[in-house]
């Protein structure tokens, strides 16, 4: 550092001054470090040779005036080094004002801070920095943005650490520096390796990583990119994509375990790998406290209780004893009341100068004398009591409450309305001036204009034109305010009393005199009442402290509205005859000195402390003249140093442990030196007042000597009452503390003053800090004012504003976690800000041992503001929990500061024998949980059974015998007709096809064959044909011609799977997959015969195929799971048969019925009700293609409406788009003739969990058009049943229940009431089909399980699939889905499993036996579930909550990568709200899941891919993740 050796004492008077403007310039941000210490080193270079002296300079960031930086707001110098100060003001020369800043400047937090990172710094760990699109904010320079790749923590950084973590050498002491506390005092690192030793994390620090030179860099002065022109594509068509050709179901246990192997198998050079790597390596490091160990019991304890740590400091000392003030003395003089004092000054010392108000230059702008205060505030009550209003109904009373609004630049107008006031007798309540509807706080001043029942306001004339006004020029009416008459009080608007009017001025008492705001730490603002007698004792306790005396004169920089600036600065001030000169706050921000010069010019006398007084001892300034002060709204001034005699002692001083502090005990710190607070007094109690210190919390219990407390005080010059509130008031002004045993001890009431200290030796008051900044985390109490200061210690010179720092706690998972927001410079860059934030992590983790939960920048000026330009946290931290603070970087740390989550749960053993179970079962009285459909029952005569044991045999036999009968009606867009087909006409197109592919295909017997159509009839066509011809037809969706690329390779790879001989298909989609476009993404040469089924000729099959037994296949079902995997199943004849028969008779199918599919028939369900039931059963099918709803959204309804339609079938897809874009539009359907009234059932086709909200509001949207609310109802069917259950027309409707969360995760099943917290509703998946039984079995040990337990769904019914299709014949794995038997309880039957968890319940409901119905509930895919902390998630309940957190998040997705839950969300709203999104999903994920998300990924609308099911595909969305070919918006790395 350049000025080593230098004594600045000794410097002339010229460079001690340019010194300390550059220390200005600096703290304001004006000048980066490097160039400071560039000018200060040429500064000092002439000096640095003559002078010798090995003295140890104060440290540098003392040396500056007392300076707010620009845009910060208040401005009290820094302490010294070797002090921090929470409420001391000053005397005379009141400081102080709106925020804590420059307070905290002290040198031992900055050498505190260094130790800690060097600390830090041994064991080499790299954190993660967030990635960020570009274009998410402009607001840097496009320059000092990092490349692309910014991998960070790459080896050659080693070295450089290495050498830059060489400590400067110790500079000599001063001996005569050597106070008590000299230890702390000494700088251990000089400023110039403070920057590099402390830094732990490099990102981009050293030279640039090898990876980012193959990356482009940005253009040195490219504009950033547009974001506002580019529409975010809607999301693209459904596209169903098999994840890297993972074919047939592969076993479900190893599912898991395959998938993992390939996350870990991405390439390195992934940006996103190789930061969760490095998430990876930051939590492997062991976390404080660590978990217990283990539990196996499946209790419903939540919360970690941490154990109390027998280390932990207990106050040991007495009980304190109350410390008595010095009397108040008895002065002959004293008036009676304030008001006479300015009676008595008025009339007889009217010349006298009462105040001197400054402009903005800080030059005199008036002077007021008492004759002019005592004039003016007569006219004022005159007019208030006698003009207002008509002369028999004066609308003041005595007693009525006023508000006064009154900027800070005119103190003349405010003294003279408060005057005005005290002598009308009304109650004056001094706000702030409203600025704007936005104001921070706006409406809680309201809540204290209504709660005092203001109704008039009085203001200057000036004022009353900046008002914010409406158009009409009314003033606005703020939100919450009351009402209010506003009155101007300017002179020439007053009106001269009558000779014979004198206000009246009785002996002070105790009704209220004015109302003092003070706003809580929620935020609230109250009015603190002050009675006139408390008024008065209050200016003769202060006169007396301060020693004041009859024409003195008195500098005032704080503000005059409250607080010290207005009981020194105005009424003691009044009282004593004093001339104050009044600087106002805009001018302190200009220039800094203008009330020092003030000082020097009127010879006042001025106080602050030794940072200030090092900077000032030079230019005259005493010592003994500083006098810090305690004081609150409620007690008002608790204590004041008594101004010295010149040579008295030096105040006192305590070092005290952070440690001990956070416990409440006072411990002075002997080892750990980083963690030092040294505190001063405030001297000692005000006379005539008694104190005592309580416990914060809990019943007013006296504190013993070291223990830490709240101050109350009984004095006669206080608050009394919170006006309005008497509720309130009671816990805070009328406090009768206990002792040990919690007996009272007097009678005598206490007022709480809100500030927390003790009482140090010789009877002197110290205060660390207030109630309101106490931050409760585990039981240990923190100041957010020593988390500012640690903060503020990490060279913050380049990434933040000083003054800009926000610190409060945010309640998460039963406990508070602490939150940092600070405002960011704009030219900070990127890894300038991530690194001072890890930086202030690590120092707050090792100073005062406790986790951030979150720390925020935000843009600079973006932070809402107290009326003296500092922070309001109540409003910021509003902001934080509504997602709408906007910040430009966050750093989550949910995973060291979250320690009570509960243990992770370990699984029993396995080998659980039929014995317990059954025991088990017995004695908790449950039953075995399943159930079954109804008998399939041989009701119809033999023969039709026989006919239809082939669905080819049942459409010949109805085109003879009904040919003309239509079976299927297809319609378009606009609701028209395009084609139809009878029976006959159906049996006709089939064997031309059939034909077809005899000749032209020479296909053989049993061959597969695929179908490529859009959904239609031509579909259908080509199925039976298949059928005639004896092929297996192979259903495969066509290619999206819009988006070959993705959709085609799927075609390929089912084609190639199912070995097909041969593709039927329309010419159109013929030319696709012979085109140059398909080329691109598949290999065309090789595609299976083609035939196009458009024109076929006239030929009939030379027979028809019957199949020699009905086990033959019909037909293979291919699908795409939810998991990418693509699997097909072989459905033989009987499935087929008994899956119709099954359907016809749960949903009563004859000839003469008709019912609405809309659906797409590629699988499952939705292509047996497309294509194979109406054959069976006779009805008539009106299809309606899903994609044709994209152009006319009411075609689905309107048809319902006009075919009078009483069954239809549809996905969820189609609901969704019914709900989102109808919804609003029921009236205008209504007018267009749509009525539902004829639906009798909506059944939805899926193989999910039902969509319980979904339904919900479709149900409520719909029900304006008849729609009944029992209507809705949902399938359930899987790969190894299509359909499982299907809600029919009989039985009863399907219930819904509440089950507990909790108990789900533990693979219970509890059901809660309605609106229980933690409650989870369910659907029954609709009724269990025909023929179909289900058991509920534990997935591992394959027995059944009690039908209070989730378990695997398995299946037995006649339409069981037969296996699955694949390439290889996986034996075990067919054998294992498709034919497994229960480890005991029923070891005969063969059942298939579904792969869905589920359970059973039966119901107080009827079926149509008579019997209690059994209901099916599905919960979800057990492939999908997260095993997360031994607890088993399903993925949707994480996603519910994650949309709910903020309206801008469409959508979501989440998937686990080793054991670190990804929350993947889409955003909706604009990009800057992009990372307000991260808290709020961590912040419910923990709340609800009890689980610590690890990366949070925000991303545009329509990324998470979903399938044609409407299902998100979790899997895909993962590999696409992990390869990084999401182009997130955000992606945040929570620690």
């Amino acid at each position: 550092m350049a000025d080593r050796g230098v004594d600045l004492s000794a410097l002339p008077k010229e460079v001690r001054d340019q010194l300390a403007e550059l220390d200005l310039e600096l703290s304001e941000g004006d000048i980066t470090q490097k160039g400071y210490e560039k000018k200060r080193a040429k500064l000092l270079a002439p000096y640095i040779i003559h002078i010798h002296t090995p003295v140890e300079p104060p440290p540098q960031n003392d040396v500056q005036p007392p300076a707010p930086s620009s845009s910060s707001s208040s401005h009290a110098p820094p302490p010294s080094s070797s002090s921090r100060y929470r409420e001391r003001r000053s005397r005379r020369t009141h400081r102080g004002g709106g925020t804590r800043d420059d307070r905290y400047r002290s040198d031992i937090h900055t050498e505190a801070v260094q130790a800690a990172l060097a600390k830090h710094k041994e064991e080499k760990m790299a954190l993660p920095m967030p990635t960020k699109r570009r274009s998410t904010y402009v607001q840097s320079p496009i320059e000092t943005r990092t490349p692309p790749d910014s991998s960070s923590g790459s080896e050659d950084e080693t070295s450089v650490r290495r050498q830059s973590s060489v400590v400067a050498p110790q500079p000599p002491v001063n001996p005569n520096l050597q106070s008590p506390d000299s230890w702390i005092n000494r700088s251990v690192q000089g400023s110039s390796t403070s920057s590099s030793a402390s830094s732990t994390l490099s990102h981009g620090e050293a030279k640039p990583q090898p990876q980012s030179q193959a990356q482009p860099q940005p253009q040195p002065h490219a504009p950033p990119p547009d974001v506002t022109a580019v529409a975010h594509p809607a999301r693209g068509p459904r596209v169903d994509l098999p994840s890297n050709a993972v074919v047939r179901g592969m076993s479900r246990g190893q599912s898991r375990s395959s998938m993992m192997e390939t996350a870990d198998g991405v390439p390195v050079s992934s940006r996103v790998s190789t930061k969760i790597q490095q998430l990876l390596n930051t939590l492997k490091r062991p976390k404080r406290p660590p978990l217990s160990e283990f539990f196996t019991d499946d209790s419903e304890e939540i919360v970690e209780v941490p154990q109390p740590d027998p280390n932990t400091p207990k106050p040991e000392g007495r009980q304190i004893i109350p410390v008595k003030g010095e009397p108040l003395g008895v002065v002959s003089n004293w008036p009676p009341a304030l008001q006479a004092a300015l009676a008595r000054w008025g009339a007889t010392q009217g010349k006298s100068p009462a105040l001197t108000a400054l402009d903005i230059t800080g030059r005199p702008l008036y002077t007021l004398t008492y004759g002019k205060l005592w004039s003016r505030s007569v006219k004022l009550a005159y007019t208030l009591l006698n003009k207002l209003g008509t002369k028999n109904e004066q609308i003041l009373k005595p007693g009525d409450r006023v508000a006064l609004v009154y900027p800070n630049s005119d103190p003349g107008m405010f003294w003279v309305a408060f005057y005005g006031c005290l002598l009308a007798e009304v109650i004056p309540v001094p706000i702030e001036v409203p600025l704007s509807r936005k104001d921070a706080g706006i409406s809680q001043v309201g809540f204290l204009l209504g709660s005092c029942g203001v109704g008039l306001a009085l203001t200057s004339e000036i004022c009353l034109k900046g008002l914010p006004k409406t158009p009409t020029g009314e003033i606005l009416q703020f939100k919450g305010w009351p009402r209010l008459k506003w009155v101007v009080t300017d002179s020439k608007y007053l009106t001269k009393p009558s000779k014979d009017w004198q206000p009246h001025i009785p002996t002070a008492n105790t009704d209220p005199a004015y109302i003092e705001y003070k706003a809580s730490k929620e935020g609230t603002v109250v009015g603190v009442a002050v009675s006139k007698v408390a008024m008065l004792t209050h200016c003769q306790a202060l006169t007396q402290a301060c020693n004041y005396c009859e024409g003195e004169t008195l500098v005032n920089v704080l503000d005059f509205k409250k607080d010290m600036g207005l009981w020194h600065g105005v009424l003691t001030a009044v009282m004593n005859r004093i001339h104050t000169i009044s600087v106002p706050y805009a001018v302190m921000k200009a220039c800094p000195l203008s009330w020092v010069q003030r000082v020097h010019i009127h010879k006042g006398s001025v106080s602050s402390c030794d940072a200030f007084l090092n900077v000032f001892q030079s230019h005259g300034l005493k010592p003994e003249v500083i006098c810090p002060c305690a004081t609150s709204p409620e007690a008002m001034t608790v204590a004041i140093r008594r101004p010295g005699v010149p040579g008295a002692p030096l105040p006192a001083r305590a070092i005290l442990s952070m440690g001990g502090l956070s416990h409440g005990v006072i411990r002075v710190n002997t080892e750990d030196k980083n963690s030092a607070l040294t505190v001063q007094d405030v001297g000692h109690v005000m006379p005539g007042a008694l104190m005592c210190i309580v416990k914060p919390d809990g019943p007013p219990q006296l504190c013993k000597t070291d223990e830490i407390g709240e101050i109350i005080i009984n004095s006669r010059a206080g608050g009394n009452m919170y006006y309005g509130l008497p509720g309130v008031t009671k816990n805070t002004f009328e406090v009768i503390p206990v002792n040990a045993n919690g007996v009272p001890i007097g009678e005598i009431p206490f007022v709480r003053s809100g500030l927390l200290g003790f009482v140090g030796p010789g009877s002197l008051i110290f205060v660390v800090g207030k109630i309101e900044g106490l931050l409760m985390v585990s039981g240990r109490r923190h100041n957010a004012d020593d988390l500012v200061a640690t903060a503020l210690a990490v060279e913050p010179v380049k990434t933040v504003y000083r003054g800009r720092i926000a610190v409060f706690s945010v309640t998460v998972f039963y406990d508070e976690r602490v939150v940092i927001v600070a405002e960011q410079r704009p030219d900070a860059s990127e890894e300038d800000s991530f690194q001072w934030m890890s930086r202030v992590l690590q120092a707050i983790d090792s100073i005062h041992q406790v986790g951030l939960y979150c720390l925020a920048l935000v843009p600079a000026n973006t932070l809402p503001k107290t009326p003296l330009g500092g922070i309001h946290i109540s409003d910021t931290k509003q902001f934080f929990l509504d997602g709408s603070l906007h910040p430009c970087n966050i750093l989550m740390c949910p995973h060291t500061c979250v320690t009570n989550l509960p243990k992770p749960r370990q699984k029993q053993p396995v080998g659980v024998g039929p014995a317990s179970v059954m025991v088990g079962n017995l004695v908790a009285g449950k039953r075995i949980a399943q159930a079954a459909g109804r008998d399939l029952g041989m009701i119809e005569d033999q023969d039709l059974v026989r006919k239809h044991q082939y669905l080819t045999e049942a459409l010949q036999w109805r085109a003879q015998t009904d040919p003309d009968h239509v079976l299927y009606v297809l319609l378009n867009a606009k609701g028209v007709t395009v084609s139809t087909a009878s029976c006959v006409q159906l049996h006709k197109r089939a064997e031309k096809i059939a034909a077809a592919l005899t000749e032209k295909g020479s296909i053989n017997t049993g061959e597969n064959v695929v179908l490529l159509y859009p959904p239609g009839i031509d579909l259908i066509a080509a199925f039976y044909g298949c059928l005639y011809a004896g092929c297996v037809p192979v259903n495969v969706r066509p290619p999206h011609p819009q988006n070959l690329a993705a959709t085609l390779p799927t075609v390929r790879m089912i084609i190639d799977v199912s070995k097909a001989a041969c593709i039927l298909t329309t010419q159109n989609l013929m030319r696709i997959l012979r085109s140059k476009e398909a080329a691109a993404s598949v290999n065309i040469k090789t595609w299976p015969t083609i035939i196009d089924t458009d024109d076929l000729p006239r030929r009939r099959p030379p027979q028809i195929y019957k199949p020699p037994t009905a086990e033959m296949i019909a037909y293979l079902d291919f699908s795409v799971s939810t998991t990418g995997m693509l699997t097909g199943v072989k459905i033989s004849h009987a499935a087929v048969s008994a899956l119709c028969r099954s359907i016809k008779l749960q949903c009563e199918l004859y000839s003469s019925r008709q019912i609405a599919i809309c659906l797409d028939p590629y699988c499952g369900l939705g292509f047996v009700l497309w294509c194979l039931a109406s054959v069976y059963s006779g009805h008539q099918s009106i299809l309606i293609p899903p994609f044709e709803l994209e152009s006319c959204l009411s075609l689905w309804l309107s048809t319902l409406s006009q075919y009078r339609i009483r069954d239809t079938f549809c996905s969820y897809s189609v609901m969704e788009l019914c709900t989102k874009g109808l919804g609003t539009q029921t009236e205008l359907l209504k007018a267009r003739g749509v009525n539902l009234s004829c639906v009798r059932s909506c059944v939805v086709i899926a193989e999910e969990r039902p969509r319980l909200a979904l339904t919900h509001s479709f149900s409520k949207l719909f029900k304006d058009v008849g729609l009944s609310s029992r209507a809705v109802s949902t399938a359930f069917g899987s790969r190894v049943n299509l359909a499982v259950c299907l809600q029919g027309t009989t039985g009863p409707d399907p219930c819904t229940v509440y089950v507990d969360m909790k108990s789900l995760r533990h693979d219970r099943v509890r059901l809660v009431e309605r609106g229980a917290p933690q409650s989870l509703p369910l659907m029954e998946s609709g009724k269990i089909l025909p023929g179909v039984r289900v058991i509920i079995v534990n997935p591992e040990t394959r027995g059944p399980l009690g039908d209070s337990h989730l378990g695997e769904i398995w299946v037995n019914s006649p339409h069981n699939a037969s296996g699955y299709y694949t390439i290889y014949g996986e034996e075990s794995l067919q054998a294992d889905h498709f034919n497994t038997k229960l480890s005991f309880g029923d070891p005969q039957t063969l059942w298939a499993r579904t792969g869905y968890l589920g359970f059973v319940k039966r119901t107080e409901l009827l079926d149509a036996s008579g019997d209690r119905h059994d209901a099916l509930f599905v919960v979800g895919s057990l492939d999908e579930t997260l095993e997360l902390r031994g607890l088993r998630y399903h993925p949707i309940d994480i996603e519910t909550s994650v949309s709910r957190a903020h309206r801008s998040i469409a959508e979501s997705a989440v998937f686990t990568w080793t054991n670190l839950l990804v929350v993947v969300s889409e955003l909706c709203g604009s990009e800057q709200d992009a990372l307000d999104l991260v808290p709020l999903i961590t912040n419910v994920v923990l709340e609800e899941h009890h689980l610590i998300v690890g990366v949070v990924v925000i991303v545009d609308p329509g990324v998470i891919p979903i399938n044609s099911r409407g299902e998100k595909q979790r899997m895909h969305l993962r590999d696409s993740f992990l390869a990084d070919q999401l182009d997130p918006i955000y992606v945040a790395y929570n620690m």
